[in-house]
């Protein structure tokens, strides 16, 4: 556990660096956390951003991951549904399109 929360104080003091390495302004990652801004660059200088500010931001960093941890929930996601018959066969869905003439 104390490697993990090394590892989140490193990403916290290094976050600013982090952004200005990063293909994105600083006002779009502002306006895509929805923090105001006086209040992002507080907790940009004061490095007292909440751990889901910090998620947020390294989502907005790091997209490639994001979209790959992503994917990986939801194929877990897909296999328990299967593993729990929550899913209906590719007849029944076209059924149902059919009868709301979606197709």
């Amino acid at each position: 556990m104390i490697q993990e929360v090394i590892a989140y104080k490193n990403i916290v003091d290094n976050i600013e660096d982090l952004m200005d390495k990063s293909p994105y302004k600083k006002n779009y990652i502002i306006e895509k956390v929805g923090i105001p801004s006086p209040t992002f660059y507080r907790k940009l200088k004061s490095r007292t951003f909440t751990a889901d500010e910090v998620l947020s931001i390294a989502k907005i960093l790091s997209p490639e991951e994001n979209f790959m941890l992503e994917l990986k929930s939801e194929i877990e996601q897909g296999k328990r549904d299967i593993k729990n018959g929550d899913f209906i066969t590719h007849e029944q869905m076209l059924a149902k399109l059919k009868s709301k003439n979606l197709i």
